[in-house]
């Protein structure tokens, strides 16, 4: 024991600063709270590591793999401040409660803190599930230690992460391309969207036909759909397989003849009820929500992606407005039950409560250790409305939804009837004459709301016919009532591909397969899209063509690495070392080394044999037609000798490119023979540069058409006359391999393309930037192009100018001119749109996204609305843009009053209290 004096106090760590101040509150006197800002330690790269242990069994991984499996862990570069800073705080403790989350990592991160600290005071392990005062105490009660189970789970699979990554990454740069990763739960989920897209590709539609019309009784009138054609049940889109082939064996398959001569045949016929089902209406609420539960709905009723989702649940949480957000369980804790219950009786009235407490229990194919469902915090929830001024726009949005989801949870079912109407005729004209025609409606009538008076679940893009029944009222009608019928009308169907998954479907297929955790699911989307493998597309989820390579390869060599039932099984055996059932090393040397029959990872890497790089990277779309995935993006190649239209010569094979924004399920046979027949000369050569002798060549690359010049080679003799280097022993070094010089470039302007451009054009391009001169104060003002257009530089200040030709005929003078000009916020005309989705439906004007003072915006000239947080301009499509526009035109102008301005203060007001 140091034989200081204590100061009585007590240190607390968290893992964030506003998880530090929330709890500071509650807390009071005689506590220090203090954030260690998450881990302070991890793995480092084993380039990183001292020299005496590169060479050693720990050097490849930072992984002792002899050993156990220990790994060598180092306090982070930017952490060692703060550890520093702990350990001050800590000599003038008298204990110290470690109060990180309650899961693998919040338990990882503590036992770090233990190991790096040294405390030499009472240590005790502090969890709770919400920050809140009644949480927070009933915390201090229920005090523990390190739970070393939970740590041994987390590092494990730390490590087989680490074994994972940097073993079968390499393959990839090797075969694939630089810089690429693979990952134990990431290439998986790639596999999933790949495997998607490759059934979309491989799907053939099918058409079918039925009928639709709107017939009329006493009591008023409904629309029926074609059900059955002589007894036969007709074919809908559920009735045809992904090979557009009829499987539903006895189903009547129309054709638009049949069916356009039956709608003809009924006009005059005489329809009459055959039968009037009507059955008891009963509908569930939905549990509370789960980290995974959480994400998919956001996504579907906010439209967060899964990364926005937990940020804002993360914020909500350190600021005690919502209890722990990485959850797979969804039961609620005996004070929300009653909290729950008593805000639905208050709000809706008693009858919408009933008798006793719902209970939920987790459907999830791997429950992670129990934590309590995702929920207001308190042990009495504050309503949307309470909290209001204390919250941003997401956070209110997210609030908002947790809050109405926990209390439908606790409501009375819906009820209703659901009536099921079959009526029917013969045709009595026509080629049709004769057929018997059963149509059906259904319709679903709400009598007591119950939990829908205050939350219904969001649905996912579901395939074949999604003819809704809710909220349809039937008229009142009886068995041989006669009906009118009116526009009897025949209706054409192809059968569509499986949709494409977005973050809430994928998110929802890796919980129902045990694939990864919940909590993990929204870096692991968010890792694929910034990997390269997968982009957005509005909000579907489209693999790349390198992703096809990089599963390809995995599928053929590392078949069991991207199997998702053998994934669902590791996620298995992480729970059993969570729970004390195994320990982590042994699991890790089977893993890695294997046992028996059973090869390890390292016996795989070690076999892999000869792998085809060009075939891994080859995609056949069509008869001599091949997509190779390159190391500048994809392109077609075509094996079929072609003519030269200019030269007449024979051209064996010749390339295109492969639009960035086409999706590989849009690239068929056709596309691919179009895409061949009207590419642009890949390269032409314009000339030589004068100055230097070298060819300038015009070519179309992935990003465009640009200008380049062709810097030779150096020549065997140039090389041999080099200078020569000598050892300090005399000895003569090896020449050394000439660093290649630059060449320069310059994009085409939007005037130009690559048949026309002239070399002193060309030339002019590749002196860009071009110096204007100096200002009075002796600062250099250049001009040149960009990203948003042409513009002029001055140390950091930049200003827009009119059209790229200018960047060639602006002067000086007028430089100076605009320079002296007050630099334009907002309204700047010069400047592009960062966007353009043509007219508007309602005002008629062109829409266009536009840079503002408070980031970009959308606007149709009338009506303007700033592009969501959660919405990157590259994932904005046309038809989300038109959506934001109707919103905010139906709330109408904003309110702008004092009050509203003052609402940061009342918030600190709040906090007080």
């Amino acid at each position: 024991m140091p034989s200081k004096a204590k100061s009585g106090k007590k240190l607390v760590i968290v893992e964030s600063p506003a998880k530090s101040k929330t709890i500071a509150k509650y807390l009071g006197e005689g506590f220090i709270v203090e954030a260690s800002i998450g881990h302070i330690r991890d793995l480092p790269q084993p380039s990183e590591l001292p020299a005496e242990l590169k060479k050693t069994s720990v050097g490849k991984f930072a992984v002792d793999i002899e050993n156990d499996f220990k790994p060598y862990y180092v306090v982070s570069p930017d952490k060692k401040k703060k550890v520093a800073e702990l350990k001050a705080q800590l000599k003038d403790a008298d204990a110290l409660y470690l109060a990180t989350d309650g899961d693998r990592e919040g338990e990882a991160i503590a036992w770090h803190l233990l190991e790096v600290l040294k405390p030499k005071v009472p240590v005790y392990r502090m969890t709770f599930g919400e920050i809140t005062k009644e949480a927070i105490h009933r915390a201090m009660d229920n005090l523990r230690d390190v739970d070393a189970a939970l740590v041994d789970a987390q590092e494990t699979r730390r490590v087989l992460d680490r074994l994972y990554g940097y073993e079968i990454s390499p393959v990839l740069w090797r075969k694939v391309a630089r810089g690429l990763s693979a990952g134990r739960v990431q290439s998986v989920v790639t596999r999933m969207v790949v495997d998607r897209e490759r059934e979309r590709m491989a799907f053939k539609a099918a058409s079918y036909w039925d009928l639709t019309g709107q017939f009329g009784a006493g009591s008023g009138s409904f629309k029926a759909k074609l059900a059955a054609l002589d007894g036969a049940k007709v074919a809908t889109g559920r009735d045809f397989n992904d090979d557009g082939e009829l499987v539903s064996r006895n189903a009547a398959h129309l054709n638009e003849e049949l069916a356009t001569s039956l709608a003809a045949g009924l006009q005059d016929a005489d329809f009459r009820v055959r039968s009037v089902d009507t059955k008891p209406y009963t509908r569930r609420p939905a549990a509370p929500f789960t980290t995974s539960t959480l994400q998919q709905e956001a996504g579907r009723k906010l439209r967060f992606s899964s990364k926005s989702t937990m940020q804002v649940a993360q914020r909500l949480y350190e600021n005690g407005y919502i209890t722990y957000m990485r959850t797979d369980s969804s039961a609620l804790s005996d004070e929300a039950l009653t909290a729950a219950r008593r805000q639905a009786s208050e709000l809706y009235g008693p009858e919408y409560v009933p008798q006793s407490p719902r209970v939920y229990t987790s459907k999830a194919a791997n429950a992670q250790e129990a934590h309590e469902a995702i929920r207001p915090a308190g042990d009495s929830f504050r309503t949307p409305a309470q909290v209001a001024k204390q919250l941003s726009g997401d956070e209110f949005r997210l609030y908002e939804l947790i809050w109405k989801r926990t209390v439908a949870s606790q409501m009375a079912d819906a009820k209703g009837s659901t009536a099921t109407i079959r009526l029917g005729a013969v045709a009595v004209s026509g080629s049709a004459k004769g057929k018997d025609a059963e149509f059906s409606a259904s319709g679903t009538v709400i009598t007591f709301p119950g939990f829908l008076a205050a939350y219904e679940e969001g649905k996912d893009e579901s395939r074949g016919d999604d003819d809704s029944d809710e909220a349809r009222r039937l008229p009142n009608v009886a068995k041989n009532d006669a009906l009118t019928a009116s526009e009897i009308v025949a209706v054409g169907h192809e059968t569509s591909p499986p949709p494409r998954f977005t973050e809430a479907s994928l998110t929802a297929e890796l919980e129902k397969k045990g694939i990864g955790r919940p909590s993990t699911y929204a870096s692991t989307i968010s890792t694929i899209q910034d990997r390269g493998y997968v982009r957005k597309q509005g909000s579907a989820l489209v693999p790349s063509w390198i992703a096809f390579s990089v599963i390809r390869l995995l599928e053929q060599h590392f078949t069991d690495y991207v199997d998702y039932e053998f994934t669902a099984d590791m996620e298995g055996d992480l729970d059993k070392i969570a729970n004390g059932q195994a320990v982590g090393s042994a699991w890790l040397k089977h893993f890695y080394y294997g046992e028996d029959s059973d090869p390890g990872l390292l016996s795989i890497v070690n076999n892999l044999g000869e792998i085809d790089a060009r075939e891994i990277n080859s995609v056949p779309i069509a008869d001599g037609i091949t997509l190779r995935v390159g190391k500048f993006g994809p392109y077609l190649e075509s094996s079929i000798p072609t003519v030269d239209a200019k030269t007449g010569e024979i051209v064996e094979s010749s390339r295109a490119n492969v639009p960035e924004d086409l999706a590989p399920d849009e690239l068929t046979a056709a596309k691919a023979i179009e895409l061949m027949e009207t590419a642009a000369p890949e390269e032409r050569v314009l000339g030589a540069d004068p100055h230097t002798g070298h060819t300038v060549v015009a070519k179309n690359g992935r990003y465009g058409a640009y200008v380049t010049e062709v810097i030779p080679e150096m020549t065997d003799e140039q090389l041999a006359n080099q200078p020569v280097e000598y050892y300090k022993n005399g000895k003569p070094k090896p020449p050394k391999k000439p660093v290649k010089a630059k060449p320069r470039t310059g994009s085409l302007f939007a005037s130009m393309s690559v048949d026309s451009v002239t070399l002193d054009e060309a030339l002019q391009l590749m002196s860009l930037p071009r110096a204007l001169g100096e200002d009075a104060e002796g600062n250099l003002i250049t001009v040149q192009n960009g990203r948003f257009g042409p513009y002029l530089k001055k140390g950091t200040d930049s200003r827009s100018i009119g059209s790229e030709e200018e960047i060639f005929t602006i002067t000086l003078e007028q430089a100076l001119e605009i320079y002296s000009q007050p630099k334009q916020r907002g309204a700047r005309a010069a400047v592009p749109p960062l966007a353009e989705f043509g007219p508007d439906p309602v005002s008629e004007k062109n829409i266009v996204v536009k840079e503002g003072r408070f980031g970009p915006y959308i606007t149709d000239g009338v009506t303007n609305i700033t592009v969501p947080r959660t919405t990157s301009l590259e994932e904005l499509t046309r038809e989300r843009a038109v959506e934001l526009l109707a919103e905010k035109r139906a709330k109408g102008p904003v309110k702008r009053t004092t009050t509203a301005r003052k609402a940061p203060p009342k918030k600190k007001a709040a906090a007080k209290k």
